[in-house]
């Protein structure tokens, strides 16, 4: 996935389109840009004038619409990355912009008057106070579910992601980027996708992504806001997606699993963390029911069974099940079939 790197301070941005491009006066900032297949990607130095050094690389994004390929239509002042940048898709023509955070790509992202409000706990994560307090006590707060926190999850993540290694990873429902942090420090991914619903939490991804002194790489980092149930990349163009902690926030986890799975290569390797509530809490009355009245009501999912998140990843088209155990805490893994 090619990109436009401009050192300095980390931004997120947008794509630009033809084999060369031509030399920009732009202050000291970094951009992170995506190109098409037919275009190059250029690296830059921090001074006035900009020479272009082209590299290809197979492309990635796609229309969340119908999923082909996305093309440059605006960018305000001549600045690659600029607020304002406009996308459209060379097919069924819908469009798309970036701002300073992050690229929106979710699907009713260029309407201007159309409004979709999400269930509660998709809202709940979209406030700017939950977005903020997420990684300042709301997250730690996990390790009485038997978490074993971040630092020892990545390390838990890393083993299932070994086969992957190198390649790409999508850090799905990221929130504001602990996961996503680790992955580009860890240095193990040629590009690693920030992605969420939230605007508020790619604002704080974005945020603890500046602050970053050590992370040296950081455009390899990519922020985009999408829905997982409607990814915006090309089928079979991802080798990793990692979800901490979200599998039971989503709206229906099946249809987010189904995406995981076109958007995957063959071999590609799926890892997820969650809540399961089996052993004492199976001899809960009626809980079976509780369940269906929360989500319901919330838009949030209750795990019963280690059996129900098998049959979640085989009815996705995934396959090599296996997990670890603590607690209420469960790691789970599976891949995509290898042709």
């Amino acid at each position: 996935m090619p990109m436009t790197v401009v050192p300095g301070r980390f931004t997120p941005a947008i794509l630009s389109i033809g084999s060369r491009l031509p030399s920009f006066k732009y202050a000291a900032r970094r951009v992170a840009v995506f190109v098409p297949r037919s275009a190059a990607s250029i690296s830059v130095e921090t001074n006035s004038s900009v020479d272009s050094v082209v590299e290809k690389e197979k492309d990635i994004l796609a229309c969340p619409i119908c999923y082909n390929s996305l093309a440059l239509i605006s960018q305000p002042n001549g600045l690659v990355g600029s607020a304002g940048t406009q996308l459209q898709c060379n097919t069924c023509k819908g469009s798309y912009s970036g701002n300073e955070t992050h690229l929106d790509l979710a699907v009713a992202s260029g309407s201007n008057q159309y409004t979709e409000p999400m269930p509660l706990s998709t809202e709940l994560f979209r406030t700017p106070l939950v977005s903020f307090l997420y990684e300042r006590g709301w997250r730690q707060n996990f390790i009485w579910g038997g978490f074993p926190g971040p630092e020892k999850e990545f390390e838990m993540a890393r083993e299932y992601l070994k086969p992957v290694l190198g390649g790409n990873i999508i850090d799905a429902s990221c929130g504001s980027g602990m996961f996503s942090r680790l992955f580009a420090k860890s240095e193990l991914f040629s590009r690693v996708i920030a992605l969420d619903y939230s605007e508020n939490m790619l604002k704080q991804c974005y945020e603890f992504l500046n602050q970053e002194e050590n992370l040296t790489n950081k455009e390899n980092v990519v922020l985009v806001r999408a829905d997982i149930a409607r990814l915006p990349f090309l089928s079979g163009s991802v080798d990793a997606v990692h979800a901490g902690a979200a599998l039971h926030c989503w709206p229906s986890p099946s249809s987010a699993v189904a995406e995981i799975s076109r958007v995957l290569r063959p071999g590609g390797v799926f890892v997820a963390t969650t809540f399961i509530y089996d052993g004492p809490f199976s001899f809960i009355p009626f809980l079976k029911n509780l369940r269906q009245e929360l989500m319901r009501y919330s838009g949030s999912h209750i795990f019963l069974s280690e059996r129900e998140l098998e049959d979640l990843c085989k009815a996705g088209g995934l396959v090599g099940f296996t997990r670890v155990r603590n607690g209420l805490f469960i790691m789970l893994s599976a891949t995509k079939p290898s042709r």
